[in-house]
């Protein structure tokens, strides 16, 4: 399996991996923690299978010089009964015209019909904390919503991950970035 992602500016991924580490420590949740060498992101698309060399060699066409987004992460926020707790970003017409381009170029890969990350499905937004009951989806929310301020960062690299471990339960552990693009 493989996943894409829109990484972010250092400043930006420290604000994240803290606020991760604050829910660790409160004892609510571990999911920063849970895959080894996890980075603050925003999914754009996922597959099962992949010709690597092929995708990659587009990835390295169509980022060549595309330049880095602005984003503003403002909006707390949960999928219905997921148990997963999120920021997301606006979308504005620079995020929009990256996913859409995303998706236009990248359309011959797509393996799962049903996928989230598809056009129309897509909730431009970074995982805070995943798997929560009930009492700590409260706990999260509560925490976020007075301790979180507006982040305003910026997409510096797309990323091909891919997952490559799984615990007992089926959730993914390890899931490396294989080839990356800075963004200009």
């Amino acid at each position: 399996m493989y996943a894409v992602a829109a990484l972010f500016d250092n400043e930006t991924e420290k604000c994240i991996k803290n606020l991760w580490d604050s829910l660790r420590d409160k004892g609510i949740s571990n999911y920063g923690q849970g895959v080894k060498d996890r980075r603050a992101h925003i999914t754009i698309a996922d597959y099962n299978n992949l010709d690597k060399n092929s995708f990659i060699e587009l990835m390295e066409k169509v980022y060549k010089d595309k330049n880095e987004i602005e984003i503003s992460l403002s909006i707390l926020g949960t999928f219905i009964k997921s148990g997963t707790l999120f920021v997301s970003a606006a979308i504005t017409t620079e995020m929009q015209e990256f996913y859409k381009n995303y998706h236009d170029r990248f359309s011959k890969f797509n393996d799962v019909p049903k996928s989230f990350y598809l056009p129309g499905k897509w909730v431009s937004h970074f995982t805070i904390a995943s798997r929560l009951n009930d009492e700590n989806m409260l706990k999260a929310f509560d925490y976020c919503s007075k301790e979180l301020k507006m982040i305003k960062g910026t997409i510096t690299e797309v990323a091909l991950l891919e997952f490559q471990e799984f615990n007992e339960a089926g959730v993914c552990i390890n899931a490396p970035i294989i080839y990356s693009k800075k963004l200009k």
